[in-house]
């Protein structure tokens, strides 16, 4: 099989092909006697595992793992591989806990309207509001899930809530009343900062866990090529 014929086999331009070869994401042609590269079977499946793998993990790691695993003993090629189920596992369990928040507290579902004046809490107003103590809301905020404002006043600082920091809040009481601990807590709200724009916000958060879904699908796509390659790679 020429270069044109595996470019065609696999959905790659044949410059895409030198490159990926030249990169060492698939193995090296053999040679015709006129100097011409020869593929088979094996360069078009692993071209289609390098596009499952990098679909699931980006093309940098994509390409890092498809050279790692062909030259790794067999037990760190697992665990490269494993890895990264493991960190799409993370990704999805982050989005389902920030999913399950906002479910528990349907006004943040829909988008805010504009910041107005007077629209932040003190501690006590806040405390009251969500029926905890002011203590939980200082731990909170010591352990990364609300970052109110400080405000001068005649005696120091005092501790003003934004409507960023009230949501913080509304979500942090939700989890906990649901039972989730606090590192539970800091993986929702890190998911809910990470979709900056807080509009139709359980929408956004479906379509990442559709995402993280194909993702992963394509990384299960990939793994049975990759399980060919970590067995026959050298042993430790």
């Amino acid at each position: 099989m020429n270069t044109s014929a595996v470019a065609a086999a696999s959905g790659y331009s044949v410059q895409q092909v030198r490159d990926l070869e030249a990169l060492g994401v698939i193995p090296a042609a053999a040679r015709s006697s006129n100097g011409y590269r020869q593929f088979d079977a094996a360069h078009v499946r692993a071209l289609s595992a390098y596009r499952d793998l990098a679909h699931a993990v980006g093309p940098v790691e994509a390409r890092r793992a498809m050279r790692e695993v062909r030259l790794q003993p067999p037990g760190q090629g697992v665990a490269l591989i494993c890895g990264f189920h493991a960190r799409l596992n993370d990704e999805r369990e982050q989005a389902l806990a920030a999913r399950f928040a906002l479910e528990s507290i349907p006004a943040e579902a829909t988008t805010d309207a504009e910041p107005a004046e007077g629209d932040s809490m003190t501690i006590t107003e806040l405390s009251q509001a969500l029926g905890v103590k002011a203590s939980a809301l200082r731990f909170w905020e010591k352990a990364g899930l609300v970052a109110p404002d400080r405000v001068s006043t005649r005696s120091g600082t005092a501790r003003r809530y934004t409507l960023t920091a009230i949501r913080e809040a509304r979500v942090a009481a939700a989890l906990r009343a649901g039972g989730y601990r606090i590192p539970d807590v800091q993986r929702a709200i890190t998911a809910i900062r990470d979709l900056k724009d807080v509009s139709h916000t359980l929408a956004a958060l479906d379509t990442r866990l559709d995402t993280i879904t194909h993702r992963t699908l394509a990384l299960l796509r990939a793994g049975a090529y990759l399980a060919r390659i970590i067995e026959s790679a050298p042993a430790a």
